[in-house]
């Protein structure tokens, strides 16, 4: 390997000489660096005409205009939906894939994205982060504390409950609201029969019975999901043994 007079390489000096002063970081040619600098100075020279937001690249900028014209030039070739840019694009692939990548280690539930896969760990921890600044009730979602406000300012008409004349903002709301009143669960366990009003219920439900560890029946070695199928089981040997004498 070639050395100059300091012992270093010059060709990596070459690719390395553009050396930003603030932090030492270096780049391969000067314009990189120019825009490397912004960060630095938080200096954003690219100013929408229309709503007078600042951008720091030139990329960045032209792409936030599509939010005025409405323009969505980047189009998926599966359904011809149209999207502003291409990570938005190949998020959306995967609809078409049925690809869920991001699975929650809780209860191995897959999502096609990360934000899903936030809001759905809310489930398990119980986290209602949304609260309305009115009456302060909590939502685990934005868009449902959204649609609760609607409440306050009238602007939706609301669904009551003609028994407690409790308002819901949504019909879908209202109609698991009156289960509570008629007492009927729809929701059926297959392991276990158990029923449930919800069906998010059932699915919480649903999770006891994947995380029993198996019960083996030590007359037969036959497995079962938990101890009360194989204490029924075990009836069944009772029943075939002979009567002592």
């Amino acid at each position: 390997m070639r050395t100059d007079e300091t012992g270093s390489d010059p060709s990596l000096q070459e690719k390395s000489k553009y050396i930003c002063e603030v932090c030492k970081k270096t780049f391969k040619c000067v314009s990189v660096l120019r825009r490397h600098r912004l960060i630095h100075t938080e200096e954003k020279p690219f100013v929408c005409e229309v709503c007078s937001r600042c951008f720091r690249t030139l990329f960045n900028f032209n792409r936030h205009h599509y939010v005025h014209t409405a323009e969505k030039p980047i189009k998926c070739d599966v359904c011809e939906k149209g999207f502003v840019s291409k990570s938005n694009l190949n998020k959306h692939y995967l609809v078409h894939t049925g690809e869920k990548p991001y699975k929650c280690d809780i209860c191995q539930k897959s999502f096609v994205n990360k934000s899903n896969l936030n809001n759905h760990y809310l489930i398990h921890t119980g986290e209602k982060p949304f609260i309305c600044d009115i009456c302060s009730r909590s939502f685990r979602q934005a868009f449902h504390l959204k649609e609760h406000y609607q409440i306050h300012t009238g602007k939706k008409c609301h669904h009551v409950c003609e028994i407690c004349n409790k308002m819901f903002s949504r019909s879908s709301a209202l109609q698991r609201h009156l289960l509570i009143h008629t007492g009927e669960k729809p929701h059926v366990c297959e392991v276990c029969n158990k029923t449930f009003s919800r069906a998010s219920c059932l699915k919480q439900h649903s999770l006891t019975h994947k995380l029993r560890v198996p019960q083996a029946c030590k007359v037969c070695k036959k497995a079962f999901k938990g101890m009360t199928e194989l204490k029924q089981h075990l009836l069944t040997h009772l029943e075939m043994d002979p009567p002592k004498s």
